[in-house]
């Protein structure tokens, strides 16, 4: 998303640092990862940190934020939540699943692909174009990001929007009112379903352990 505010620490870059061994380990052709984890859990951070020290193995990888592609525009999304029910339409299905599969076979094809991008600043929704030819992993982050089934390495980060207040507060997403903690608690329990498909694990203290290797 642009405009997004990233801030990375040691720990990202440790943790990337130990899951591009495991990618380079069992890497094949178009690669994909997929981040997920609540609220300011460090998916972005996290993503970001393995992207950029892919490109130290001559890997160039892409990162696409899920968070993009909301069924329900960025400046409705409240009201329609609210409209709706919070615990009726919070989860996996506020996201435009065809597109985003539709942006991840086009990068595995290598083609030219065309999807959105939300500007934070001004909330409005553009359209970013890639070519994918070049490109030979994908990253993929957020909430419910390891849900794609092209997938290989699906990472999974511990840490729940309890603890990430601070991260919450830095990036100007700590909870302000009631209707923000509902959101967070309705995601909190949709996420938390999504741990048993990981086989990379990242625990509160943001230590990296594999599974099923």
């Amino acid at each position: 998303m642009l405009g997004d505010i990233l801030l990375i620490t040691e720990n990202h870059y440790n943790a990337a640092t130990r899951i591009i061994e495991y990618i380079l380990k069992h890497r094949i052709e178009k690669m994909i990862v997929a981040v997920s984890g609540e609220s300011g859990s460090g998916k972005s951070e996290l993503s970001h940190a393995i992207a950029k020290g892919l490109r130290k193995h001559g890997i160039f990888a892409k990162l696409l934020h899920t968070d993009n592609y909301y069924r329900i525009l960025p400046l409705e999304r409240t009201e329609w939540r609210k409209k709706n029910g919070i615990e009726n339409v919070v989860g996996p299905n506020e996201y435009d699943w065809n597109t985003l599969n539709r942006n991840i076979e086009e990068f595995q094809k290598g083609l030219l692909s065309t999807g959105p991008c939300v500007d934070l600043i001004t909330e409005q929704v553009d359209q970013l174009t890639t070519d994918y030819k070049s490109i030979e992993m994908l990253i993929v982050d957020g909430l419910y990001a390891i849900k794609v089934a092209a997938a290989s390495v699906r990472v999974f980060i511990e840490l729940t929007y309890h603890e990430t207040k601070k991260a919450q507060a830095s990036r100007g997403k700590e909870p302000q009112n009631e209707y923000r903690w509902a959101v967070l608690e309705k995601e909190h329990q949709e996420v938390q379903q999504l741990k048993t498909q990981a086989n990379v694990l990242i625990d509160k203290e943001y230590q990296v352990h594999f599974l099923n290797q």
